[in-house]
């Protein structure tokens, strides 16, 4: 069997059907010298599924700043693989100063892209794809739970957040007290057998799932806000008088015409009119 070349290698692996494992994967994992696993436990079985075995280390939040300089040490030498326990490594898992101190000491990073639960959930749930944010985990407690969704709320993009199952009812809830009538879907055991994408608006969600958290691992997918309203006549004059501080009046209106949509002929007669007044 031919050495791998020196370096890390970002291997994704399934997020529940075994059978997402790439080719490729599955070769750099044969092969690789040492594989950084989030847990030894989980990645044993996927080694287990492929017919191989090889060393591995554990390399997750708890022990990271002590292995990553052993890691690197060895980076110039061996080819040593990062996994975590499903889908891709760094997607709301540890890893990314891994990969920036192995750029920085000059070791080669290569990726084996794959699996990953947030894309995967947004192909399922139906909702617009061309611009969206994952934001993992929100907050436990309810106040910062709270600031992050008023936060995230304005951003005209499809949200994508990880849930538990427990903490589903409380999070769906705080997202439908904040944003509405939103169109959103709660997807989960993505790739397995009873894998499912419920949808409908968060109030709705919400309820469905106040008294019965499911089990798995849980995407949800949040639309984005509808259009924002005309600016007022209210808005245009407010944006005028601040502009006019700055510019004189052709310029006031044509940089509030492209901000708030409006009609920069008219907008300059207001800005004549503001200033004779």
């Amino acid at each position: 069997m031919e050495k791998l070349s020196p370096g890390l290698y970002i291997v994704a692996t399934p997020i529940g059907n075994l059978g997402d494992l790439s080719p490729r994967a599955a070769d750099i994992l044969s092969r690789a010298d040492l594989i950084a696993a989030e847990d030894t436990r989980v990645t044993i079985g996927l080694l287990r599924h492929i017919g191989t075995k090889r060393p591995m280390t554990p390399y997750h939040d708890h022990n990271a700043d002590h292995v990553r300089p052993q890691l690197i040490g060895r980076l110039a030498t061996e080819a040593i693989a990062l996994v975590s326990d499903a889908g891709t490594p760094l997607i709301s898992d540890p890893g990314y100063k891994l990969v920036r101190d192995a750029r920085a000491a000059g070791h080669a990073v290569v990726t084996i892209p794959g699996p990953c639960a947030a894309v995967a959930a947004l192909t399922l749930a139906g909702l617009p794809t061309d611009r969206f944010l994952f934001a993992g985990f929100l907050p436990s407690k309810a106040k910062a739970r709270a600031n992050a969704i008023d936060e995230l709320g304005a951003i005209r993009a499809t949200l994508v957040f990880y849930e538990s199952g427990p903490r589903l009812g409380a999070t769906l809830a705080a997202l439908a007290a904040q944003l509405g009538d939103r169109e959103a879907a709660v997807t989960r055991e993505i790739t397995k057998r009873f894998e499912e994408a419920v949808t409908g608006t968060l109030p709705m969600l919400a309820e469905r799932y106040a008294d019965a958290p499911p089990k798995g691992e849980i995407v949800i997918v949040v639309g984005p806000p509808g259009e924002a309203p005309p600016a007022s006549e209210e808005d245009a004059d407010a944006a005028l008088a601040e502009a006019l501080t700055r510019l004189p009046a052709a310029k006031a209106a044509g940089e509030v015409a492209k901000r708030l949509g409006l009609d920069r002929k008219a907008l300059y007669a207001r800005a004549l009119a503001l200033k004779e007044g």
